[in-house]
């Protein structure tokens, strides 16, 4: 068995190389800048781009739900509305409980989903200049890793707020009957 790349594996790994070798444009010599919203979960510093957070709310009295998994901590209501809230430390893996005193909510929103996640405390909106944002490292945990965009070289995760959106997996679509 010949131990040498084919021809076809060489052209991907060459192309990956060309791609991770890309330093993002800047115009004229200033960064362009990513405005976040900075929180934390336990002592971890998290953001998430504003493009799909529709608002940040105090912890509202919360509905738990029997029968689902245990990232959902049950429903709330906001203004009328009743919408979801996820435990984002269960969904990322981390550790501690669900609930701390001072959390709050983010609420996320698509034209397909809407829900809340359930954050430790807000820090506040910051601009991060894109030339700090650096890829995840491959030992990520799998859990964070597919909703990593990125990382500073300070440790804040920055995380994909559309693929948490478009998660199939965070969606409860299931009947439970009453016995009998």
């Amino acid at each position: 068995m010949d131990d040498r790349m084919s021809t076809a594996e060489h052209t991907v790994m060459r192309n990956r190389a060309r791609k991770l070798s890309v330093v993002p444009a800047t115009d004229q010599g200033e960064d362009r800048f990513l405005q976040v919203l900075e929180f934390l979960l336990g002592s971890e510093k998290f953001a998430m781009e504003n493009v799909h957070i529709r608002e940040v709310t105090a912890l509202p009295i919360v509905t738990p739900l029997p029968c689902v998994p245990s990232f959902i901590q049950g429903i709330m209501n906001i203004r009328g509305s009743i919408v979801s809230l996820l435990d984002l430390k269960a969904i990322l893996g981390l550790p501690g409980t669900a609930s701390e005193p001072g959390a709050c909510v983010i609420i996320l929103h698509s034209p397909e989903m809407e829900f809340g996640l359930l954050a430790d405390q807000l820090v506040g909106l910051v601009s991060i200049p894109l030339s700090d944002i650096h890829p995840p490292p491959p030992a990520a945990m799998e859990e964070r890793n597919r909703y990593l965009k990125g990382i500073t070289l300070d440790g804040l995760v920055l995380l994909d707020s559309g693929k948490l959106l478009a998660d199939k997996t965070l969606v409860v679509d299931e009947t439970v009957r009453a016995p009998g």
